[in-house]
């Protein structure tokens, strides 16, 4: 009974002590590679992939300053003798961010970051540095494409803008204060996707509409990077922010990547964004045609004028139709029947609720280029 327990004793002695021996030798190695695994989450994985794509924008811009001739401003002066003003131009330092969008050297920023450039220099993050040709712009929707003779360049992958969920990860990916900081490595913000289709007022002719809000710290130089999504797709380009103080309060906007691919086209194969046709010409809608075609508001515009062989009237519309909604927004009167059309593409079908002897009909315009931009 004796030898059978002495011999018993070290199995006895092992599961003793082998649960110890787990803790402080095997387990904190296998909680230290868990807790590495679990740090490069999806955020890190998204901009690590994106990242080296984003590139700084150090931009040379010639302003020009108009001045009385006298010591003091001079109403009278100003508005009849408009060319007795001086004129100053000078030359400024202005900087930005954008992201490559394809193996040709291709970047992708905000229009007003590079609006009258002189010079463009683009720095990759891995240090190098090139010039910047400016391929195209377009001021009413805020963007712009340039080209760098470059090879072996990194490329973002542009996702689906529509597909964006309201609350899912946002990564904003640019160079704040670039003027500050000689790094060009790009800054990472992190936040939501606020919300989804914010519209504005025209801003500086820029005319910004189905814009992604997000709390992702946005600040100045950011304009022109990528807004990113929590598997590294690009989504938006974040363009700009509410603020008092000159920073971040928590509240950016970027314009959706779907507006910028139909734009990108366009810029690469014409330089510009070539403007569409509807043919209409309308009114505001006051009250006495209200009463007198039996609505019960004074809103929305009136057709006046159809082109012939327009898009207008291949829809069926018909001149003295109401237009009272354009995808289910309501039409108030000719300014927003107008930001509607401003940043539409050749293709792009709307849906119109229209107003026709006292009944509400429905009609879909798919709007054209205009004739004389078919070159």
């Amino acid at each position: 009974m004796k030898k059978r327990l002495l011999i018993s004793l070290p199995l006895l002695v092992l599961v003793l002590f082998l649960p110890y021996g787990l803790r402080a030798g095997l387990l904190p190695y296998q909680a230290d590679s868990l807790l590495y695994s679990s740090r490069r989450n999806a955020i890190v994985r998204a901009a690590q992939k994106v990242g080296p794509a984003v590139v700084s924008i150090s931009v040379t811009q010639i302003r020009i300053y108009r001045t009385s001739p006298f010591f003091f401003s001079d109403p009278f002066i100003d508005r009849f003798f408009p060319e007795l003003r001086r004129e100053y131009r000078q030359r400024i330092k202005s900087m930005g961010s954008g992201f490559i969008i394809d193996k040709e050297g291709h970047i992708l920023t905000n229009e007003h970051v590079v609006e009258n450039a002189t010079q463009i220099v683009v720095s990759l993050p891995d240090g190098r540095q090139f010039t910047g040709e400016l391929k195209g712009s377009d001021s009413a929707t805020d963007l712009a494409v340039l080209k760098i003779e470059a090879k072996d360049l990194p490329v973002t992958h542009l996702g689906d803008s529509d597909d964006i969920i309201i609350g899912e990860w946002a990564i904003a990916i640019g160079n704040p204060f670039g003027f500050l900081i000689s790094d060009s490595k790009p800054t990472v913000t992190v936040g939501v996707i606020s919300a989804v289709n914010r519209d504005f007022e025209p801003r500086g002719g820029h005319v910004y509409q189905g814009m992604i809000q997000t709390d992702a710290a946005i600040n100045p130089g950011n304009s022109g990077g990528p807004l990113v999504n929590a598997v590294g797709e690009v989504i938006g380009i974040n363009t700009f922010i509410f603020t008092e103080s000159g920073g971040s309060l928590g509240i950016g906007f970027a314009i959706p990547i779907n507006t910028a691919k139909r734009v990108i086209k366009e810029l690469l194969q014409y330089g510009r964004v070539r403007q569409i046709w509807t043919g209409l010409r309308v009114q505001r809608v006051d009250r006495l045609i209200a009463q007198s075609l039996g609505l019960h508001r004074a809103e929305g515009v009136i057709i006046s004028q159809i082109d012939q062989g327009s898009p207008g009237e291949k829809a069926g519309l018909e001149v003295g139709d109401v237009i009272t909604e354009v995808n289910d927004h309501p039409i108030r009167g000719e300014k927003e029947i107008r930001e509607v059309f401003y940043t539409a593409q050749a293709g792009d079908e709307f849906k119109l609720k229209v107003w026709r002897k006292r009944k509400t009909l429905e009609k879909r315009l798919r709007v054209e280029i205009l004739p004389r931009e078919r070159r």
